[in-house]
């Protein structure tokens, strides 16, 4: 083989490597992928918060490439009694979905399934009287069901 034909093999095998390696790196998720899931799977109503602005606008966040399907509340009713759960149930999917495609479920379940009562809490806060200790015990039913069989 002559010197140029191998160095034009050799040029062209190194564009191709480049090529291969950005089409890599622009589908590759961002860096702070963990941070971003840790922030909108917290306790706090600002977690909440975020993450439902977030659902709401997906397509801003593809390239993290989280998992946003759900079934709601599973096997649950999502809306006990017209008690309205099933958003708190798809945060709750998300925590375990993302958690468990990232590999470190385990270490993060007790806060998800905590996240979860807290977000069927502040739903249980909109009632009063003998239906928000009713909203409330239906919570606490869902969350000791996560917590065991989640």
């Amino acid at each position: 083989m002559h010197r140029s034909a191998a160095l034009g093999l050799a040029a062209s095998a190194l564009a191709l490597a480049t090529v291969t390696v950005n089409a890599t790196a622009a589908t590759a998720a961002p860096a702070d992928k963990p941070q971003v899931l840790s922030s909108w799977t917290q306790t706090s109503a600002a977690s909440y918060n975020s993450w439902v602005s977030a659902r709401a606008n997906q397509g801003a966040w593809a390239a993290y490439q989280f998992d946003w399907s759900t079934d709601y509340c599973s096997t649950s009713p999502d809306n006990p009694f017209g008690f309205p759960f099933a958003t708190s149930c798809a945060r709750h999917d998300f925590g375990y979905r993302n958690y468990k495609a990232a590999g470190s479920f385990s270490a993060n379940k007790s806060r998800l399934d905590s996240a979860f009562y807290e977000d069927l809490k502040r739903v249980c806060n909109g009632y009063s009287g003998a239906t928000k200790t009713a909203c409330n015990s239906t919570a606490w039913t869902y969350y000791q069901a996560v917590k065991a069989l989640g």
